[in-house]
């Protein structure tokens, strides 16, 4: 078994530690009305732009996700959320520092051993959920879990979604497909958005990630027999159809969505065994990005 295997199938369990202790990470983490920028890079990137949508859904508060190398250094802010699983991330580190002493921040990691700890002015470390592979899953999810219990959207429900999207088949057909786009909607187009990495990452695949109905308007063109269109949470009325009728495997999200995620990361690894590659050492892909100075 490779280390994102082992890391993947263990999320129903770090999901449950994470609920558990979102509690006691109170004070370190958003309080409801204040404005919050979440940030991070790749994956916890992806990971922000769920939490944000999900905040300012449930009305706790404006509520804005950018990449660290993108963030507005004009705009003022509460509160600045970094998700970063090794703590070493050039781009995230930078920015805490040119953030240092005028706005609070806080720094969601897995390693409290490194430079983020001391960069942040609150820290939350899910270092059960530390991962030796280059391909980012458990990390992830489970920072996004610890924030969803926070702003009270986690719910038994998610664990044992995952732990069915761990053990059912994946729908027939869909390894040997050419091309995948992944759809979402509000919190889950970030959702989205890391199912395509995590397929380009682990199996050098085509793929391509939409909300649900800009996809309508072109990317639709490229589905066909061979390509699959998988959709995380609801789906627009019709849009199933839409794809069935171009040839196209339509995937249904009936799982929560994070719980999809997984499904998402399983297959990731399926098509590149299938291609006979190695998810734990992914084409030009370090496990941190750090940048020269």
């Amino acid at each position: 078994m490779t280390h994102v295997e082992d890391e993947l199938n263990s999320q129903p369990a770090c999901w449950i530690r994470a609920a558990e202790e979102a509690g006691r990470h109170r004070a370190a983490l958003p309080d409801p009305g204040e404005r919050v920028a979440v940030v991070g890079c790749g994956t916890s990137y992806f990971m922000a732009q769920a939490v944000a949508a999900l905040r300012e859904g449930s009305g706790r508060g404006e509520t804005d996700a950018f990449a660290a190398s993108e963030f507005p250094a004009g705009r003022s802010y509460d509160r600045v959320v970094a998700l970063t699983r090794s703590g070493t991330t050039t781009e995230v580190l930078r920015l805490l520092g040119e953030l240092k002493g005028r706005t609070r921040t806080t720094a969601v990691t897995a390693d409290p051993g490194t430079p983020v700890t001391k960069a942040a002015d609150d820290l939350v470390v899910l270092d059960y959920a530390d991962e030796r592979s280059v391909v980012q899953t458990r990390f992830a999810t489970t920072a996004l879990t610890l924030l969803r219990a926070h702003l009270g959207l986690h719910t038994g429900a998610a664990v044992t979604d995952a732990r069915t999207a761990l053990t059912s088949p994946l729908p027939q057909g869909l390894v040997e497909c050419t091309q995948f786009t992944f759809l979402g909607r509000g919190w889950t187009v970030g959702l989205a958005n890391e199912a395509g990495l995590k397929m380009r990452e682990a199996s050098l695949s085509w793929t391509e990630a939409y909300p649900a109905m800009e996809y309508r308007h072109g990317p639709i063109s490229i589905t066909t027999a061979g390509t699959a269109t998988w959709m995380f949470g609801e789906a627009p009325d019709g849009l199933a159809e839409q794809v069935r009728a171009t040839g196209g495997l339509w995937v249904g999200g009936g799982l929560d969505p994070l719980a999809e995620l997984v499904r998402a990361q399983r297959l990731a690894v399926a098509v590149a065994a299938s291609r006979g590659l190695d998810p734990d050492r992914p084409r030009h892909l370090t496990r941190s990005v750090i940048l020269a100075p």
